[in-house]
């Protein structure tokens, strides 16, 4: 046997083990962020873990993976107690974990990540035999990837699947899902979800997923365990809990933001944004991105429905001035938009745009510098201003972050220190501040649990109210469903239906979502 063979046969399904921790408790300090947890998730079960952003729900994972080595309790794998010090050694029991955040090498592509992420590979890798081998893998799994192409080219939800394909790829019994569907469409997670359900009834694989969707906990999982402040509050079978229960236990007593009431779109409401006959090439540079007419009025939420990849990052790529285009106009207030500094401030346009932390943030420079982007190079009295003015940037973070409900150490940590609901809070605190005419956002709650997503949608419907035009981008069906007042479906680069929500029919979207028009 040489070296260019493949060196491990290719995993055929498993046979799935069951896990169960006692007491674990894990303290950081005096701070005790898991106290005395102990849940049980049987071989071939899928159960649910439930819990707002610092219940302690990622403390317990990464005490199951061996990233954290808890304080005091024990883990049990198929019954027998274990001692898991790192990844690799939860790897040798077969636990497995898909992160909410990617993994992947960006540069590489799909197939390069399937097979340089296996324990051992060849010095010389015969890719004609491992390119046979991952078609015959790929026929058993339940999405197709472009595996010939970089991660950096593929959509959020792309690369979301092929965290999951990498963990079968490498015999994983035991999976935990790390909010698997926050880039999914519905029908996406719902097929993912369907078959890996569909693998744990058939004793393939365990599952234990982390979730704020309480209609996919329902859906899917056979039982729950719910933490709250590092203690579990509640287990029970799903069957026997309502969603109600749930958030009860979840929350506790806290009263959550309530969504405003939405006041009709006035028939007189002028158009704010208008893009017409705009044309561009796609990130592949292979494909167009054709938007023949798309308007949005004032006091009006547009939503735009799509499976990742369909030209969504795209639009907004056009609409922030990063996509140069072939031909036709975008418009705002009725003059010609190029989305220049002056323009965007003159007309009064904001942008929310996916993983802010990355796309609307500078991480390493402080709170306080990255809420006043949009204000550090004017005077109070709009003139240009010369010098930066430290203390009055400190003073517009400290209102920002007290309205907001920022929770950070001070205005003047890194604001990649914060956790994903803060960071959001911050570029919403900067975005929806003053008048804003239009304002863009895409995937506002990615990640985010379910007291934030319930606030930050609250924001967006309070701008909404007061006159602002949005252009509400998501992948989350139920969000568009809940939020807008038109929604229109994006398929292959080209806008391919419209609907009023009053009329809208969740099936006849899927339909369009998925290419069926």
């Amino acid at each position: 046997m040489n070296n260019i063979v493949r060196d491990t046969p290719l995993p055929q399904a498993g046979k799935a083990v069951g896990i169960e921790t006692l007491g674990m408790t894990m303290r950081f300090g005096s701070f005790t962020a898991l106290d005395n947890v102990s849940i049980d998730v049987p071989a071939g079960s899928f159960h649910a873990l439930l819990g707002e952003n610092g219940a302690g729900k990622s403390t317990l994972v990464k005490c199951i993976m061996g990233f954290y080595h808890a304080t005091s309790g024990s883990l049990s794998v198929d019954g027998r107690e274990v001692s898991v010090a790192s990844p690799k050694d939860a790897a040798t029991y077969g636990l497995g974990m898909v992160y909410q955040h990617f993994t992947l090498v960006p540069s590489l592509t799909g197939a390069e990540n399937l097979v340089i992420s296996r324990t051992s590979v060849p010095s010389v890798i015969n890719w004609a035999k491992e390119r046979k081998d991952l078609a015959a893998f790929m026929e058993r799994m339940p999405f197709q990837i472009p595996l010939e192409r970089p991660v950096s080219e593929l959509a959020a939800g792309e690369k979301q699947k092929l965290e999951i394909v990498k963990q079968l790829y490498l015999g994983r019994s035991f999976l935990v899902l790390d909010e698997p569907t926050s880039v999914l469409t519905p029908a996406e997670a719902d097929e993912m979800l369907g078959i890996v359900r569909g693998m744990t009834e058939r004793g393939e694989l365990t599952v234990l997923m982390i979730s704020h969707k309480f209609h996919e906990v329902t859906k899917f999982a056979d039982a729950v365990s719910i933490l709250r402040r590092g203690k579990l509050v509640g287990t029970g079978k799903v069957s026997e809990l309502s969603t109600a229960d749930m958030a009860a236990m979840m929350i506790g007593d806290v009263k959550l933001a309530e969504l405003d009431s939405r006041l009709p779109v006035p028939e007189a409401a002028k158009s704010v944004l208008k893009v017409e006959q705009v044309k561009a090439p796609d990130r592949s540079g292979l494909k167009t991105i054709e938007i023949d007419n798309l308007f949005v009025r004032s006091g009006e939420i547009v939503g735009i429905a799509g499976i990742s990849g369909n030209g969504q990052k795209e639009l907004t790529e056009i609409l922030a001035g990063q996509r140069p285009t072939d031909r036709g106009t975008v418009t705002v207030n009725g003059e010609a938009y190029g989305a220049t500094r002056p323009e965007t401030r003159k007309n009064n346009v904001r942008f929310i745009p996916e993983e802010p932390l990355q796309n609307a943030c500078a991480p390493k420079m402080t709170v306080s510098e990255n809420l006043a982007f949009r204000t550090f190079d004017l005077k109070g009295d709009g003139k240009d201003a010369i010098w930066l003015n430290k203390g009055e940037m400190k003073k517009r973070a400290t209102s920002l972050i007290s309205d907001f409900k920022v929770k950070t150490a001070s205005s003047s940590s890194p604001i990649a220190a914060l956790s994903g609901g803060n960071v959001q809070r911050a570029v919403l605190a900067r975005e929806l501040t003053g008048d804003v005419d239009l304002l863009i956002v895409s995937n506002p709650c990615f990640g985010l649990d379910f007291s934030a997503v319930a606030e930050i949608r609250a924001r967006i419907m309070r701008a909404r109210n007061s006159g602002t035009a949005v252009l509400l981008l998501s992948e989350d069906l139920d969000e568009l469903l809940e939020m807008s007042d038109r929604i229109m479906v994006i398929s292959e680069g080209k806008l391919v239906y419209e609907t009023p929500i009053r009329a809208a029919d969740i099936g006849v979207i899927g339909a369009h979502m998925a290419g069926h028009h």
